[in-house]
């Protein structure tokens, strides 16, 4: 996992667990795919990245590139 900075403090965000109501990780819609997938409304979509400022508890959510 790539080190994140806080924007307001400078520090090094940590990672932190963030999941939905029903213990899922969160993911994001990033569009429709292609063929017959596509055809039948199957999204393509990311899991976020969550990582939390230590000092001043900012949160930031990041889309994790599909490897």
């Amino acid at each position: 996992m790539e080190q994140r900075r806080c924007p307001d403090c400078g520090v090094t965000m940590e990672a932190v667990p963030v999941r939905d109501g029903n213990s899922m990780k969160l993911s994001i819609k990033t569009g429709t795919r292609d063929g017959l997938l596509g055809k039948l409304g199957v999204s393509n979509s990311a899991h976020l990245q969550s990582v939390c400022c230590p000092e001043c508890r900012l949160v930031r959510l990041y889309a994790e590139d599909d490897d």
